[in-house]
């Protein structure tokens, strides 16, 4: 059963049906991009060259679709980090940037109110 999300953006926000399943899914995804984006960072101030990471991806479709794209290699640390929101249906299309660190504590609080 599918229940409503609201995710914040810079601007404003926006709310949609997402599955608790779905919501632990992207959850997983995003602390691996977190991980990858912390890495990097050691890295960096260690002064070693970066190596190029992949993408984070994350597609879902339901009562809509949502994809949440990051590319790791453009951001010095997870707290920097903005990741591409798109949310769509068959009547509308919205895509905006969202903070990582926002994104993640409004899933842990969606998380938090569904059974």
């Amino acid at each position: 059963m599918a229940s409503q999300i609201t995710v914040n953006l810079v601007q404003g926000s926006i709310r949609f049906s997402f599955s608790p399943e779905a919501a632990r899914e992207l959850k997983a995804a995003l602390a691996t991009l977190v991980s990858r984006l912390k890495t990097i960072a050691n890295r960096t101030s260690a002064g070693e060259a970066r190596q190029p990471e992949e993408a984070m991806e994350y597609q879902h479709t339901g009562d809509v679709f949502l994809e949440v794209f990051c590319n790791p290699n453009i951001w010095p640390s997870p707290f920097a980090a903005k990741v591409l929101l798109t949310v769509r249906d068959e009547r509308i299309r919205i895509t905006t940037e969202a903070e990582l660190t926002r994104l993640v504590e409004d899933l842990n609080q969606y998380l938090g109110q569904t059974p």
